[in-house]
């Protein structure tokens, strides 16, 4: 793996760590922290520059979060509240819910946003409830930069100082990205279990 991301880096530029980072948001095959500590080992070696490294990596990052954006926008608070009201136990939501959670979202977006980008696992999932709160896009896109750029510089920032030993940091997030999806899993189970529709008001 991190041999064809080095060669696909090294042959594609700016451009490759772009496109990767785009797939990273859309379908993670290949995480952000390989990506960008590589992309940051490649900029100390002066293949490519440390800033044009991150500006690439925040730009594809957002496109990538742009998609899921879009795909809550079209999903949207009625069609979500039709679906719980069909199958809330397996979405572990109600109805009466959802207005809840999205009134919450329209009054903390912008927070939301920006700490949910700089989340393993939830910096993709944060785009979905922005487009079913209908986030304006500019305070979206404000608010993703910022999270994304602070993320691409972070793990950039660790592969140029790390060097050869860029690695490291894959390793150190890994047990940090697998928490917070267990935490994720036992928490929609415990809802699963633990789900009680009851009529809205």
């Amino acid at each position: 793996m991190f041999d064809w991301i080095e060669t696909f880096v090294g042959d594609t530029g700016y451009l490759g760590i772009a496109l990767l980072m785009l797939l990273e948001n859309v379908f993670p095959p290949i995480p952000s922290e390989l990506i960008m500590p590589l992309a940051g080992f490649a900029a100390a070696r002066g293949e490519l520059g440390l800033a044009g490294v991150v500006a690439a990596g925040t730009v594809g990052s957002v496109a990538g979060a742009l998609v899921w954006y879009f795909a809550g926008r079209w999903l949207g608070e009625d069609r979500l509240k039709r679906l719980a009201a069909r199958h809330g136990r397996w979405l572990t939501v109600a109805p009466h819910e959802i207005d809840a959670a999205t009134r919450w979202f329209r009054r903390h977006c912008g927070q939301a946003v920006l700490i949910g980008r700089l989340v393993p696992t939830v910096r993709t999932l944060i785009s979905v409830p922005a487009g079913i709160a209908a986030m304006p896009l500019p305070r979206f896109l404000a608010f993703s930069a910022i999270g994304t750029g602070l993320w691409s510089a972070l793990l950039a920032a660790a592969g140029y100082l790390l060097g050869a030993r860029y690695g490291a940091v894959a390793a150190w997030l890994d047990p940090v990205t697998s928490a917070v999806l267990a935490a994720l899993a036992v928490l929609y189970l415990y809802r699963v279990v633990t789900f009680r529709p009851r009529p809205d008001p």
